[in-house]
């Protein structure tokens, strides 16, 4: 990391601060906020910082925390086949060209055919075909190389004939379709090629095996990368099925240890998802990596609605009648016959166990936070019931205390948001979701029905309750793009479910700190004292929300006491990131 400049003067523009609301200038010395304050103040000031950055009216604000990211998964993705709307891919006949593109490009470069090919967003609701490509059409395309095609949520994907012998899975009842109904694609036809669960996550472990060069490459680019959004601190979500072990441990040192040599990176609060059933579990695991935030985060209850694997308390709503049909992907009922309900990979005795291991991991009452995945209504049944035998192991105080957090939480009713306001429960949610695969016509909406989507994700009802928010994009499932996020939690489909500009932002600044348990730091704030973790951007209007919550217009003019941010209505330009500084160190810099 290199080395902060000991004092650097921001004047001549706008400050995002609570503390001082009409703030023109501030002062960063040795790593933290110095001073805020007027311009005429800090002319007096210029001649003690070793640099003085003139922002031209430009906005400085908190930087962005993004609370779920998967930093090798988001890189592997910006290497891979780009079969995303944005990279151009908008058929089921664009996605084979790609590939067929991407095979032939990978071909001129590895002419053994031994390097797999991995390829990354097929969303097939949104292609005309409605049904994505079968191994064999991915066999035709790729020449018979080894392919990994993950959907866009990477709870699924379809793999070619040779990347399933090299993972050794092309024997197995699951992919061959021998298996017993309810396996979780069992009923759908062999060419599918569609892996989902653990037979997914056995072939992605195959396919991401990397050089410890390339691993590397994608850690540092990754973060630079988000460094240039804005982006100060992530949470990364690792797991065994994401990442090695020794792997985070590198993605930690790198982001945390000086090296005068590398360009600095943001920090970065790290989460393994390993089950642990006793205290020696999770000490163990703590003992290997003592700098972990949390236990858990990839610790995943169930699957996703787009693939069909979230656990539901009622059938999928757009289950074929055959399951020849071109546009199936998944089984068509549980190994008893009854219609399909998704994957419930967790019970609630195991949570409880988890989560009591990891609350005593560093000895009695010291431990770290628990965290787990948690997507459909079951799963949420499952995790809620989860704390309460938890609660009874171990006490209500002793939970509370641990400050345990569930990663997505998309369905959030009254009864789950008593236990989780009762237990001290944070939520780590991904607005992006809701702009991305929510609304009257999206994802969610063709796989659950309207009715139960349009209660997915309700930000207001928990920004109202009292909830620890923090908000992050799960990374490469959505982009890592916060001004984005906050833009979709101001524009919930239902208006209830809206809120302000402000209260988004601050989830996704402040509430990132809060949810690692760093907010004592004062991180997330512009304050005096606190630790300079900020951003600095060119928007072309600045203003405060008006009728916060609800409507989406904006006002120029500031309210006595309020901060101003970028004016994000649909038609307003993307605010553009010109500097970014964690700690008085800077990450990005275009002055």
């Amino acid at each position: 990391m290199s080395q902060p400049a000991r004092s650097i003067l921001y004047r001549n523009g706008v400050i995002h601060s609570s503390a001082d609301p009409f703030a023109e200038a501030i002062l960063v010395d040795d790593g933290v906020v110095a001073w805020l304050g007027a311009n005429d103040t800090a002319a007096g000031l210029a001649a003690r910082a070793d640099r003085v950055i003139d922002l031209d009216g430009a906005l400085v604000t908190p930087g962005f925390v993004d609370a779920h990211v998967h930093v090798l998964e988001t890189g592997l993705a910006s290497d891979a086949v780009d079969l995303t709307p944005a990279g151009g891919v908008h058929s089921l006949a664009d996605a084979l060209a790609a590939l067929h593109k991407g095979a032939r490009r990978l071909a001129a470069a590895d002419p053994s055919g031994d390097q797999v090919l991995l390829a990354f967003g097929w969303d097939e609701q949104t292609w005309p075909e409605e049904r994505t490509f079968t191994r064999q059409e991915l066999d035709d395309a790729c020449g018979g190389r080894p392919v990994y095609a993950a959907r866009v949520d990477v709870h699924s994907a379809v793999v070619s004939s040779a990347m399933a012998a090299r993972a050794g899975i092309e024997r197995d009842p699951a992919w061959t379709g021998m298996g017993m109904s309810g396996s979780g694609w069992s009923d759908a036809p062999v060419d599918t090629g569609l892996v989902t669960a653990d037979l997914h996550h056995t072939v992605r472990a195959v396919a991401h095996t990397l050089s410890p060069e390339r691993r590397t490459r994608l850690y540092r680019e990754t973060l630079a990368a988000w460094a240039t959004r804005g982006i100060v601190s992530v949470h990364e979500m690792s797991g065994a099925h994401l990442d090695t072990r020794a792997g985070l441990a590198e993605l930690y040192a790198m982001t945390s240890t000086a090296d005068p040599d590398a360009p600095a990176l943001p920090h970065l609060a790290a989460y393994r998802g390993e089950l642990c059933r006793t205290p020696d579990d999770a000490s163990a695991l703590l003992a290997e990596l003592p700098f972990l935030t949390g236990i858990g985060g990839d610790l995943n209850v169930d699957g996703s609605i787009g693939s069909r694997t979230a656990a539901l308390r009622s059938p999928y709503s757009d289950l074929p009648l055959d399951p020849s049909s071109a546009s199936f992907s998944g089984a068509l009922t549980h190994a008893d016959g009854s219609p399909w309900t998704g994957n419930l990979y967790l019970t609630a005795e195991q949570i409880a166990h988890h989560l009591a291991a990891v609350q005593n991991a560093r000895g009695a009452g010291a431990g770290v936070q628990g965290a787990f995945h948690v997507i459909g209504d079951r799963a949420m049944d499952t995790m809620v019931l989860g704390l309460q035998i938890a609660a009874q192991l171990t006490g209500d105080s002793a939970v509370r205390a641990a400050h345990h957090r569930i990663e997505h939480g998309l369905f959030v009713d009254a009864t789950t948001l008593a236990v989780l306001l009762a237990q001290g429960v944070g939520l780590s949610v991904q607005p992006a979701f809701d702009s991305s695969f929510g609304g009257s016509k999206g994802v969610y909406a063709t796989r659950l029905g309207p009715l139960r989507a349009g209660s997915l994700m309700p930000f207001a009802d928990l920004a109202q309750a009292g909830v620890p928010l923090a908000f992050g994009s799960d990374a490469p499932v959505t982009p890592v793009d916060p001004w984005q996020g906050v833009r979709a939690a101001t524009s919930h489909e239902d208006p209830d479910q809206r809120i302000s500009a402000g209260a988004a932002f601050r989830a996704h600044t402040r509430g990132g700190w809060r949810l690692a348990g760093l907010d004592h730091t004062g991180a997330g704030q512009l304050r005096v004292g606190a630790p300079a973790h900020l951003a600095v951007w060119r928007a072309e209007r600045l203003g405060v929300q008006a009728a916060p919550g609800r409507l989406s217009s904006w006002s120029e003019e500031a309210r006595a006491g309020t901060p101003l941010l970028p004016d994000l209505a649909p038609d307003a330009a993307q605010p553009q990131c010109l500097h970014t500084l964690r700690a008085g160190t800077i990450l990005h810099d275009t002055f």
